[in-house]
């Protein structure tokens, strides 16, 4: 055995039963699961009960916990459900922050979920307002399907004045609070606050109000009415008489011109601290900065008893990416382990557990006597993570599943490359384009600027040969210190009456398709100027077919609707760019999707892609990927590809090039570059790289028979979740990475744990 890849496929099974005799899970398959879970009015699947089991149970002992499953396994439904159980049949109260635009789902998951619960959307907190439009909290009940406003309307004040126990006695049954993360953070307009002196002499500048003396900066320089031009809000801290106290004055204000209101999460974090039994943060990976949205996880921990962290793609790539979640949500293990909250602190933590490069450039200089060498040290932050981060962060607080787990219960996936010959003409062209690009690049290596523009090009240029300018690009001139332009090339236009050879494979794969009555998504990511969604439903209404172009302008949480609309219309086939329906839509009617052009990002090509595959789909799903062989298009997606296989590896499912290519920190259009400028990978198709990714999956879970559902006599649109069949016995050979959390909560009332594989005190931690 020469590789690591070799070692884990030999050793594997051992080195597993090995790892679970010494670190045995809270929740394995042979454990029975929560009785509760039968009085859920949707039953979940065998994996997703064994998931809201072991949260349930860690969640008893614990504050905070996370479930990481991959987009249509699930995750509202689990959520729920460990809510369920650890309410053990008593009333209780749940916030639920969520993008905007699936508020309206979450509803109607937990209507269709949770026997007797109530839904209530928390709209905003203000005065005021359109009357037409609904304002503070509002209850919503299921009819035919949708969410409507009906029933109690109230205030988060009124929330507050109540206090919990009141509210019980009103609200005798489970309670459910949901609120959009960008509308939950919006607060109130603020403008300057401070005086202009007549006379004396402060006169010409402002005065503090509160202390009737002259504002300076940090130079001791009287300020000015010009100074508070900008948005950015001023203070001081006053500093007392003799035996007086250190005050903080804000020069700034709510502004009563404009509207009256607070932010929901922010009044929650101030007046209603543990006033809900359980709070829920959806889309977790979008709360890792450092913003507002980022800073309501934080307010959910304070105003709820536990705390369910629910995303789909937990990892951005870099390992301070965790940084502020684990704050967050474990701030007591941060402080444990040494790290500070703040800048500092995060740059321990990326040391510690990620990847640092460090560049160090000598220059030699000539003093006006002697010689001498000047040094400059920048130090980068690279891809990747330490298994320790895994072992000390997230095996014994977070729950992993992946569609794989549940593929019983699904049809058959299947991913294809379809790759076109260019047509002669737009050969010669293309050739021609990307050699002039080849030796711009070679002559000014490392331009970043130039590197994006030139292969944004040339992915473009193969789907829309018509159009182009002179492209002029800048670099930076070392005799005079300047930026110069330069002219890079003239690529060749082409005729747009002509029908390209990508464009009829197109045309041909999809007539097929609706053929076998199933209606296609195209995916397409260049929607500007050069708009390759108006070229495709153009071309594809000249072949009769009913085409609809989804546009950004739709507003994300009406897109749902629009989708309904044009199934009802008839459409057969509908183009967008892939970030559109990246999350909160379930294509359900759609089992074919293609990939026109894939762009850089591979978690929203991972989200786009799996849009179709989802519980309650009917249909083999097929995702087939369309491009120009021999072109920058198929550099793209076969390393697309190999990037595919290093995030199985990270989530369990090991492959030998993902080991390998652990290496290979680049990012994607710097790899491109480098086998633009080398001609890297030469003769090497993408269409292998995803015939290697496709058997990595088939060694992980076997792809069930192709079997077509019988056929209908039209097929009904189905965008909303169906009720999921009855649980059947299935083998799984996954478990839960829950474990006993470290140290025990305050000791309470002893609750019943459910029968468990191991002794309590056998939980152990990786890393003790």
């Amino acid at each position: 055995m020469e590789t690591t890849f070799e070692y884990l496929r030999h050793f594997g099974p051992a080195l597993a039963e090995r790892i679970l005799a010494t670190y045995p899970p809270l929740q394995s398959t042979k454990d029975p699961v929560a009785p509760s879970l039968e009085d859920l009015l949707r039953k979940p699947l065998p994996a997703q009960a064994l998931a809201i089991t072991g949260t349930a149970k860690y969640l008893r002992k614990a504050k905070a916990a996370r479930i990481v499953a991959e987009c249509g396994a699930g995750k509202t439904l689990m959520a729920l459900g460990a809510t369920h159980v650890l309410s053990e049949g008593r009333p209780s109260t749940t916030l639920v922050m969520c993008p905007s635009h699936i508020t309206h789902k979450w509803a109607r998951e937990v209507l269709l979920t949770i026997p007797r619960a109530h839904a209530f959307l928390i709209e905003d907190m203000r005065n005021g307002g359109d009357p037409g439009r609904p304002h503070g909290v509002c209850e919503v009940k299921l009819k035919n399907g949708k969410t409507v406003y009906e029933g109690k309307r109230l205030t988060l004040s009124d929330m507050r004045r109540m206090g919990r126990r009141e509210w019980r006695k009103r609200f005798p049954w489970p309670t459910v609070f949901i609120t959009g993360k960008d509308r939950g953070k919006l607060s109130y307009f603020w403008d300057h606050v401070f005086l202009k002196p007549k006379s004396g002499p402060n006169l010409g500048g402002v005065v503090n109000p509160d202390s009737g003396l002259a504002v300076l900066d940090s130079e001791m320089e009287k300020l000015t009415a010009l100074d508070f031009r900008d948005k950015v809000k001023v203070s001081e801290v006053l500093t007392p008489a003799p035996g007086g106290a250190t005050r903080f004055s804000a020069l700034w204000q709510a502004d009563r011109t404009r509207i009256q209101r607070m932010a929901p999460i922010e009044f929650v974090g101030r007046y209603m601290r543990g006033w809900f039994d359980f709070a829920i943060a959806d889309e977790l990976h979008q709360l890792a900065g450092d913003t507002a949205q980022g800073n309501g996880l934080g307010v959910l921990g304070r105003a709820a008893r536990r705390l369910i962290a629910l995303t789909g793609t937990l990892m951005g790539g870099y390992a301070d990416d965790l940084f502020n979640i684990f704050y967050r949500m474990e701030p007591q293990a941060m402080v444990r382990e040494g790290f500070a909250y703040g800048g500092q602190g995060r740059r321990d933590f990326q040391e510690q557990y990620g990847v640092l490069e460090t560049i160090e450039k000598v220059e030699e200089t000539d003093n006006a006597c002697s010689r001498a060498t000047k040094k400059t040290v920048r130090v980068l932050r690279k891809p990747g993570a330490s298994p320790l981060l895994f072992g000390k962060f997230l095996m014994n607080t977070t729950a992993f599943l992946s569609l794989e787990d549940i593929s019983d219960n699904l049809p058959r996936y299947d991913e294809s490359v379809i790759s076109v010959d260019m047509d002669d003409a737009l050969q010669q062209a293309y050739e021609q384009l990307e050699e002039e690009i080849r030796s711009a690049m070679n002559a000014h290596r490392g331009n970043k600027s130039l590197m994006s523009i030139l292969l944004n090009t040339l992915l473009l240029y193969p789907d829309h040969p018509y159009g182009f300018d002179q492209i002029w690009a800048r670099a930076f001139d070392p005799e005079t210190k300047e930026y110069v332009k330069f002219l890079v090339t003239e690529p060749q236009n082409l005729t747009r009456e002509a029908l390209y050879a990508k464009e009829r494979a197109l045309i041909a794969d999809v007539k097929e398709e609706l053929r076998q009555g199933r209606r296609c998504q195209v995916y397409a990511t260049y929607t500007g100027e050069k708009d390759v969604t108006l070229r495709l439903e153009a071309v594809l209404r000249q072949e009769g077919i009913r085409v609809a172009v989804l546009r950004s302008s739709v507003p994300t949480d009406k897109r749902e609707d629009w989708y309904d609309r044009q199934l009802k219309a008839g459409v057969e086939v509908v183009i967008c760019h892939p970030k559109l329906v990246e999350t909160g839509l379930d294509l359900l009617a759609f089992p074919t999707l293609y990939f026109y052009e894939t762009g850089y990002s591979l978690h929203t090509l991972r989200q786009a892609s799996r849009r179709s595959w989802r519980i309650g789909q009917r249909f083999p799903v097929r995702v087939k990927f369309v491009t120009y062989s021999g072109t920058m298009q198929e550099t793209c997606l076969r390393l697309m590809g190999k990037k595919m296989l290093v995030a199985l590896m990270m989530e369990g499912k090991f492959s030998g090039e993902g080991l390998q290519a652990l290496d290979t920190d680049e990012d994607l259009m710097s790899a491109m570059a480098r086998e633009l400028v080398e001609k890297a990978g030469v003769g090497e198709s993408a269409d292998a790289a995803w015939r290697e990714l496709d058997r990595e999956r088939q060694k992980i879970q076997p792809r069930p028979a192709n079997v077509e559902p019988e056929p209908e006599e039209e097929l009904e649109p189905v965008l909303e979740l169906p009720t999921l069949p009855a649980p059947q016995p299935v083998p799984m050979t996954f478990g839960i990475h829950l474990m006993e959390p470290p140290s025990a909560a305050k000791k309470g009332k002893k609750t019943k744990v459910w029968p468990t594989a191991t002794e309590a005190n056998a939980q152990l931690s990786l890393f003790d």
